[in-house]
């Protein structure tokens, strides 16, 4: 909304793209809403995305299917993975769920930590301290 004040105060929209990082044709579609539809069209509202084909009751059924185990849902071991869950979603509810949409569901459920995205430690210690480039001599022109 800081932006939209600027903009009211009179600011241009090349100082309120510079200000605010973005693009002067973004602040222009922001001065242009702010005229054409008011305040009120700017302010930030959440984004829905897709509705999710599982209905409320069925989302709030899987903690209770992954707290059951993998072997009482027909698995070998007691080992869960995203496309073991996706199996058995499918098989409960007649919902198809890619096992990567699985795992942001599992996070989101609290049924898994989030994963950051590192080096594998192999990777880590096999390079850990080292340009890499250690063995190979200079050259001199």
């Amino acid at each position: 909304m800081e932006a939209v004040q600027d903009l009211l105060r009179g600011l241009t929209q090349s100082s309120v793209a510079r200000k605010f990082g973005v693009s002067r044709t973004t602040a222009s579609r922001w001065n242009r809403a702010l005229q054409l539809k008011g305040v009120e069209s700017l302010r930030k509202r959440r984004a829905t995305g897709r509705p999710s084909r599982l209905s409320r009751e069925q989302l709030l059924l899987i903690p209770d299917i992954f707290a059951q185990g993998a072997i009482v849902n027909g698995f070998p071991d007691d080992r869960w993975t995203t496309a073991r869950l996706a199996s058995v979603i499918e098989g409960r509810f007649g919902v198809h769920y890619d096992h990567d949409h699985v795992g942001r569901l599992m996070q989101k459920l609290g049924l898994r930590e989030a994963r950051t995205r590192s080096a594998s430690p192999a990777f880590t210690s096999a390079y850990a301290g080292s340009s890499g480039y250690s063995d190979i001599a200079p050259t001199v022109a």
